[in-house]
């Protein structure tokens, strides 16, 4: 495909300034994202360092080029290509900063592997991450959306992050309390978004782990195991058993894990939904609220299992929109547009996507 020369001059620029880094044209991210949408980047670069990220989003910002900054491609969905310069966070390391007889400090590099981050803590003792799994992913990504699985959420071993300020290229450091986190959320999707490129991570876990088992069905699943003593890699197995029964494999089917976040709604409206539908499961979410499953919602709606030639929505997940080949994130899109509004006029539910959209 011919790049109109209008790219190839912005194209240029990049490389001089960039003179250490090499500038990839046109470049398909059909690897870079969990979805498979085969969609082109105009511009890419992937940085395996802090001063390299600095001196990538600075110059993009300088020079007012689109950016868009990319992790493990788990929680996007790209629609078309993608303008201007992408920048990939390759940046890697894993290390022990500080330890005490208690607990340790881990600082991590913002485009190491979300689980092979975890199986290197499993493998030194360190616990608090081990039911988090098999998510998919990297650590800088992680912080963003606040990941969690099965009771356990990044803010609880959260000690603090660098990250870059794209229009300036200083260090900024982020404590627990500044990311201000939330359910699937925190300030890097709210008030500074975009505005930051996450680096390193740095996480405080225990040397003599407390064990999280009541969630969802890890008892069950350790029973099953045979597992008469618990440890963190007991735990881990139990949740990668659990996940790979329920969710799709990205490396064969294109997803992006839970498309939807569950909605938390007032007492009154958890009341109507279950004078209609007397088995309808809801979790107390402070005074006068209660979170439904999303998941249970779009089942409940008929969505679950549905195809539309070559995506739909996933047979054993409803919260699980798949790409079975060939399709675009428009078609996806979409899809999830109509599940959207038929929540709302079936329960009165407005549900909110977890996946970012490009």
């Amino acid at each position: 495909m011919m790049i109109p020369n209008e790219t190839v001059d912005r194209a240029c620029k990049f490389a001089y300034t960039l003179k250490h880094m090499d500038i990839i044209h046109n470049q398909s991210l059909l690897a870079f994202n969990t979805f498979g949408m085969d969609v082109k980047a105009e511009l890419f670069v992937s940085v395996t360092s802090q001063d390299q990220m600095a001196e990538a989003t600075t110059d993009a910002s300088r020079k007012s080029q689109p950016l868009f900054l990319l992790g493990g491609g788990s929680n996007v969905l790209l629609r078309s290509n993608v303008a201007g310069l992408t920048v990939h966070n390759a940046i890697q390391g894993i290390e022990v900063i500080h330890e005490n007889t208690e607990s340790a400090i881990v600082r991590a590099g913002g485009g190491v592997e979300w689980h092979l981050f975890v199986l290197w803590c499993i493998e030194r003792g360190l616990g608090g991450v081990e039911n988090m799994s098999l998510i998919p992913g990297s650590v800088g990504a992680a912080p963003m959306q606040n990941i969690g699985a099965y009771g356990v959420e990044l803010k609880d071993v959260f000690h603090a992050l660098e990250a870059i300020d794209i229009q300036t290229g200083e260090v900024h450091r982020f404590d627990n309390k500044t990311c201000e986190f939330g359910y699937r959320t925190s300030i890097f999707k709210t008030t500074v978004k975009g505005r930051f490129a996450i680096t390193h991570v740095e996480f405080e876990l225990r040397k003599k782990p407390v064990f999280n088992t009541s969630y969802g069905a890890i008892e069950a699943e350790l029973e099953s195991m045979g597992v008469t003593e618990l440890s963190c890699k007991a735990i881990s197995d139990a949740v990668i058993a659990i996940r790979k029964s329920k969710l799709p494999d990205p490396k064969e089917i294109g997803n992006a894990g839970s498309f939807f976040k569950n909605p938390v709604v007032k007492d009154e409206v958890f009341n109507e939904i279950k004078h209609r539908y007397p088995n309808v499961p809801g979790y107390p979410a402070g005074e006068g609220l209660m979170k439904l499953p999303a998941g249970w919602l779009i089942e409940q709606a008929g969505w679950k299992g549905k195809t539309f030639g070559t995506y739909g929505v996933h047979k054993k997940q409803a919260l699980v929109l798949v790409n079975y080949g060939g399709a675009s994130g428009e078609d996806v899109y979409r899809l999830s547009t109509q599940i959207l509004e038929d929540i709302e006029s079936k329960f009165g539910v407005k549900l909110e996507r977890e996946v970012n959209i490009m």
